[in-house]
């Protein structure tokens, strides 16, 4: 993995495996990339907190790694997991973190129809 463009970190994009939703996105440097081959459990690092953390630590929302996958410039990884708990991986309580549309203008809406 290439983690020199963002300062050590890398996005993880987060999908799952059965249902190939993109779930959340997270970011990994070097350790957490490894925690998360060690583990087979999801790991970040976090930017506010400056430190890892493993999906699932205290809601038991855990996310069980499948596969990892890494693009073509070696500077994303994606995350395919199964979720374990009850499966919801928002810390708003919603299976997935992508749950508020951002609206076209209208102007666009009609000129792409």
């Amino acid at each position: 993995m290439n983690f020199t463009k963002l300062s050590g970190l890398v996005p993880a994009v987060v999908q799952d495996d059965e249902t190939s939703d993109v779930l959340m996105v997270g970011f990994m440097n070097e350790a957490a990339l490894a925690k998360t081959r060690a583990t087979g459990f999801a790991t970040f690092f976090s930017r506010t907190r400056n430190e890892l953390w493993t999906k699932g630590e205290t809601s038991g929302n855990r996310l069980r790694v499948k596969h990892l996958f890494t693009d073509c410039d070696d500077d994303t990884v994606l995350v395919k997991v199964e979720r374990l708990g009850d499966g919801k991986v928002c810390h708003r309580g919603t299976v997935s973190c992508f749950t508020e549309e951002i609206p076209f203008e209208k102007e666009k809406q009609n000129n792409n129809t």
